[in-house]
């Protein structure tokens, strides 16, 4: 298993009732992604750009898929730039691995199955590889989780990474994460302006 399938694994197990945001998730899955990659040797950080190894061998398809998309020639791509180009849609893709490989099912409602399909995780390897993950604390896992707000994680308990690259990505993650909330914000602002506007408010 991967980081990125672990993440999105307990991403639908701790909380099904309440997912979290599909763009945090895209974006934590691309920084999930890049520190297995750094962790393969497919690629090393020169400060915040990507470094792409000549040459890799990875047993996942996805994230071989992202290892060919490195950016090959200087000046190399910057983390943040990586998370926002690899990130967009990401979250379908890896869901969509999941049930291709029969790790999860999506249930339909008797009345309107269109509107009230859930997916649900099966019971496999997969699934307790990803809970014993989460259940030790594993730093990485930890930290990604919380960038997307599936659980708190006050200051004094922030787990330490001990590898400088794979801080790198994680910081990079949590600005991300913090930046399209930021979007959000004043999306909803702005339309409850244009709301207002309308109904002379």
């Amino acid at each position: 298993m991967t980081t990125p399938q672990d993440l999105l694994i307990v991403a639908l197990d701790v909380i099904p009732g309440r997912p979290v945001e599909q763009g945090d998730l895209s974006l934590a899955l691309a920084g999930a992604e890049m520190i297995d990659l750094i962790g393969a040797q497919a690629l090393t950080l020169d400060d915040d750009r990507i470094v792409p190894s000549a040459a890799w061998t990875l047993a996942d398809r996805l994230l071989d898929e992202a290892a060919s998309t490195l950016v090959r020639q200087m000046p190399y791509e910057s983390v943040e730039e990586w998370l926002w180009r690899r990130g967009r849609g990401l979250s379908s893709a890896y869901l969509a691995a999941l049930e291709a490989e029969g790790q999860v099912t999506r249930q339909h409602g008797c009345w309107s199955p269109a509107r009230t399909a859930r997916t649900t995780l099966v019971d496999s390897p997969a699934r307790s590889h990803a809970a014993d993950r989460w259940t030790s604390g594993e730093p990485v896992l930890a930290v990604l989780a919380a960038a997307v707000g599936i659980r708190e994680l006050p200051a004094e308990d922030s787990p330490s990474v001990a590898d400088d690259a794979v801080e790198t990505v994680l910081a990079a993650v949590n600005d991300a994460v913090m930046e399209l909330e930021a979007v959000r914000q004043r999306r909803a602002i702005e339309d409850a302006a244009f709301d207002n506007i309308w109904r002379g408010d």
